[in-house]
């Protein structure tokens, strides 16, 4: 146990093997989750022990649950896990009473054999692609040396700890960006699902139209395996796909944008060149169902804002206001603003372009960079709010494209930019096409595509 970038998959077959067991595992976890600073929220040690030994004895009969029982994981801290507060990253809800059951997909998961070890950290209500919170403090970005940068956001905290080898996978949501983006800035694999994918009872919501939930782990194969024991869409796993039958498309126009920064475009163009090496098709062409939605949230604004300020109205309007994290309580203020009518508005063009990008791409997987930069400093972004909004919108710009259309999606890291900072690339398809996707990035991985990326530094920071 002493590969801090272990996958679960891995870890499944080593309990297999004999070569370890799911309570030595745990304990090693344990230890690794317990020297990182601000990532979790609440551990859940004796519920973690007490699953840990069921599934060594399962092993030891032979009889496990699925190829992950025994495996740790960790549950951002907007899922409901019984006998736990679900503070949704808010200092304001630490008296809230604590769950009196799982939420359904944590509760899938157990039956699966997986060991919860704790919720992790998250912005305040999830909303922001940052990643700072003031009152549990900011997961550090594991990468970039003795500067600090941005976990990314929301699920900050999710993406540390695997980054860290706190937990080799950790489930997260996803409304904007916010498993995709601490991905592509932690050097991970992040899966967003199709909205309808997986259960959301028992989930605290941003919004009721975006949200989606999803996994961060090292490997496509660690995103396969959990989504077969936690689905809800009941469909068969497709086939082994081949890449020399795939095809690949590219907006040219996003792609060759000059605020994708130089490292980002040309990792994801080493990728693009692998593909063709191993016989898919790539094209190059503007998608215009994505520029629509670039033009509709320019003029109209982001539908999630008047969604977000119906489930916290009340606490703006109490004295709680005052103790929220200032740059979440501004847009929350900034959201009364939003025109019924905007809303409206883009709701019907959701409809509309969801069914128009299923057309336009006509089978291909997209393709553009998860995000167009890496890992911003944090300090800065703490000390000015105005070039907090501006990183927060620019990080937030290509993912908010696949989540108004109800994309899957499945972040990848390409490499590392001179600083040592990851870079991504982002593989989507119309909604509903969650097993498509998977299997089309397992091809990449399998591939030798989805590059290994690690800290410079030997040793991980807290």
């Amino acid at each position: 146990m002493d590969n801090p970038q272990k996958s679960g998959a891995d870890l499944g077959r080593a309990f297999a093997n004999g070569e370890t067991d799911p309570v030595e595992a745990l304990e090693h976890y344990l230890d690794r989750a317990s020297d990182t600073t601000s990532v979790f929220i609440t551990f859940t040690s004796e519920r973690a022990r007490a699953e840990a030994l069921a599934s060594r004895e399962r092993w030891q009969r032979r009889k496990p649950l699925s190829q992950l029982d025994g495996v740790p994981v960790a549950w951002k801290d907007l899922f409901d896990i019984a006998g736990t507060v679900t503070t949704a990253g808010a200092a304001i809800f630490l008296d809230h009473p604590p769950a009196a059951a799982d939420a359904k997909i944590v509760e899938m998961a157990a039956r699966a054999g997986l060991v919860c070890v704790g919720k992790t950290n998250l912005v305040e209500f999830a909303y922001s692609g940052i990643g700072i919170n003031p009152h549990f403090g900011t997961p550090h970005n594991p990468y970039g040396g003795e500067v600090v940068r941005v976990p990314g956001g929301s699920s900050s905290g999710s993406a540390v700890a695997v980054a860290a080898g706190a937990v080799p996978m950790a489930m997260g949501t996803d409304t904007a960006g916010s498993i995709r983006i601490p991905a592509a800035f932690n050097g991970l694999v992040g899966f967003k699902s199709s909205s309808r994918r997986y259960s959301q009872m028992g989930v605290f919501p941003l919004s009721r139209s975006l949200d989606s939930l999803g996994h961060l782990a090292h490997t496509v194969e660690d995103c396969v395996w959990l989504d077969e024991l936690i689905s809800s869409a009941g469909d068969e796993p497709l086939p082994h796909v081949d890449l020399a039958e795939q095809h690949f498309l590219v907006d040219d126009v996003i792609l060759h944008d000059p605020r994708v920064e130089p490292s980002v475009r040309a990792h994801l163009e080493r990728a693009l060149d692998g593909l063709r090496d191993r016989g898919a098709r790539v094209e190059y062409r503007k998608i215009d169902a994505l520029h629509e939605v670039v033009e509709l949230i320019a003029h109209l604004g982001w539908m999630v804002a008047p969604e977000v300020l119906a489930v916290h109205e009340a606490v703006l309007a109490s004295s709680d206001a005052e103790r929220l994290d200032p740059r979440v309580r501004k847009r929350l203020e900034g959201a009364r603003d939003f025109p019924a009518t905007s809303y409206v508005k883009l709701r019907w063009a959701r409809e509309r372009l969801v069914q128009q990008i299923a057309r336009e791409l006509d089978g291909a997987v997209l393709v553009l960079p998860t995000v167009a930069h890496v890992a911003p400093e944090l300090a800065p972004l703490e000390k000015d709010m105005d070039r907090f909004f501006a990183t927060n919108l620019a990080t937030l710009r290509l993912t908010m494209l696949g989540s108004f259309l109800d994309m899957p999606g499945v972040a990848l890291p390409t490499g590392l930019d001179p600083a040592g900072l990851p870079t991504s690339l982002l593989l989507s398809l119309p909604s509903g096409e969650d097993a498509r996707l998977l299997q089309t990035a397992l091809a990449v991985e399998r591939a030798g595509l989805r590059v290994n990326v690690r800290p410079r530094s030997a040793a991980l920071p807290p």
